[in-house]
């Protein structure tokens, strides 16, 4: 394994999950209770928007992950996980079928209570990424 591939999985976030929301499977991305309190408190109550970007990173290999910035107008707030692409596949063709990503913290009941829900503004970008991650991971198959 390669150390730039190793540097890879060794910064990915695999705290994910997908719940169910109004008959939609809604990925979430469950962030350190600490973390999560802290973005809850510098935007709660605020009108604001969240720019997300998905950068893909992959190896021609087959292996895939994808950075998800996400950058909130309000609270000075940047956020990036690294997600391994590879083992969590089904959260982003979820994240491309609902346009929707949720954040929680460990302590939360999915779907339920204390999740912060951010629509992406623009679904194409979902959908363009998860033909760009699922066109990687076939590399890995051959």
């Amino acid at each position: 394994m390669s150390d730039e591939l190793e540097k890879l999985i060794s910064q990915s976030h695999d705290n994910v999950t997908i719940f169910d929301f109004d008959d939609n499977s809604v990925p979430c991305i469950i962030l350190e209770e600490k973390k999560y309190d802290e973005i809850l408190s510098k935007v709660a109550g605020k009108s604001l928007s969240i720019n997300t970007d998905l950068n893909i990173l992959q190896d021609g290999l087959g292996h895939v992950f994808v950075e998800i910035v996400l950058n909130f107008s309000e609270g000075g707030i940047v956020e990036r996980l690294m997600i391994n692409a590879n083992k969590h596949l089904i959260f982003f063709k979820s994240l491309a079928k609902t346009s929707m990503l949720a954040l929680s913290s460990p302590k939360s009941h999915y779907g339920k209570d204390n999740v912060f829900m951010i629509q992406l503004p623009r679904p194409e970008k979902a959908e363009d990424a998860l033909e760009i991650i699922e066109k990687g991971l076939q590399n890995n198959r051959r």
